[in-house]
């Protein structure tokens, strides 16, 4: 009788006084807070929508707050132009006087190149966040970690696209069909850095969608599609001479540093975590503004 009444005591007890995990115990709660953020859970959408915003006004802000170093990114792309010669693969532009002579093929190029990169990107950007919310935060984390370490190519390393190279007659295809809607060529290129070619973004964010596309989509069409869109912005950014071929290099290898990022942040690649998030309680951020509302 006394054994029964022990062990139910230590069942009761068990049962209304959990164990304390070494991370609760841990003064400050530091690495629970580090936990619940690494957690995947369904993104808010006034969260996403502000931090979207001002990411993107942060990176502009800096990318064009970069030194415009006009000689300095001409002598790079010089040496760049003849490090693709000496490896043979130097066709920049073949392919841009080529494109060119097809009045309506190039014209649809400028505009891809000018409206795509947004488009496309913001269009996967809403679909993993409607429909994959659990993979949506380490999705997110690498286009952003991609970004970021872009900015510190185009720092490090100015380059003149092609089209504003002295003396090897490329086209600078915006200014000859008068087109709209590039910040690279006419009107606009007072408003964006006309020496931050290297890495090209046009390729990292791309290459980006059509692996997240392949990756998540289910429907085959959906996946061949995705990766023909990153292949046709090669074709593109070439064509119109924005970019070198080692400029897409460069944004590739900065994918796969945002790719490295988001796995060391959520202990997987954003693909493998589950497509809906476990309740997870609220957010951080929202704890924190709740507090200031206070």
């Amino acid at each position: 009788m006394g054994e029964a009444s022990v062990k139910t005591l230590e069942t009761r007890t068990d049962l209304s006084s959990p164990p304390v995990t070494e991370v609760e115990a841990r003064p400050g709660g530091q690495r629970t807070l580090v936990s619940r953020l690494r957690a995947p859970r369904r993104p808010r959408i006034w969260f996403e929508v502000l931090l979207i915003a001002v990411s993107y006004w942060t990176y502009s802000l800096i990318r064009n707050a970069v030194p415009e170093q006009k000689a300095v990114a001409l002598a790079n792309a010089d040496w760049l132009w003849g490090v693709e010669r000496s490896l043979g693969i130097a066709v920049e532009q073949s392919v841009n006087h080529a494109v060119d002579s097809v009045t309506w093929l190039i014209v649809g190029m400028n505009y891809y190149y000018a409206t795509l990169h947004f488009v496309v990107t913001i269009g996967v950007l809403v679909w993993i966040y409607r429909f994959h919310p659990g993979r949506y935060a380490a999705t997110r984390l690498v286009l952003f970690a991609t970004t970021g370490v872009a900015l510190v190519g185009y720092y490090l390393y100015p380059l003149a696209p092609p089209r504003l190279m002295n003396g090897q007659q490329f086209i600078d295809t915006v200014l000859k069909h008068h087109t709209w809607g590039s910040m690279a060529s006419g009107n606009l290129k007072q408003m964006s850095n006309q020496y931050a070619a290297m890495p090209s973004m046009h390729i990292g964010w791309s290459l980006w969608c059509g692996l997240t596309i392949f990756a998540v989509a289910s429907a085959p069409w959906a996946r061949i599609l995705g990766l023909l869109y990153p292949t046709a912005t090669l074709v593109v950014i070439v064509a119109t001479a924005n970019h070198f071929w080692l400029d897409a290099v460069g944004g590739m290898l900065c994918l796969a540093f945002g790719f490295a990022v988001s796995r060391a942040w959520f202990g997987s690649l954003p693909h493998r975590l589950p497509r809906h998030p476990e309740p997870a309680g609220p957010h951080p951020a929202t704890e924190l503004l709740n507090r200031f509302r206070r």
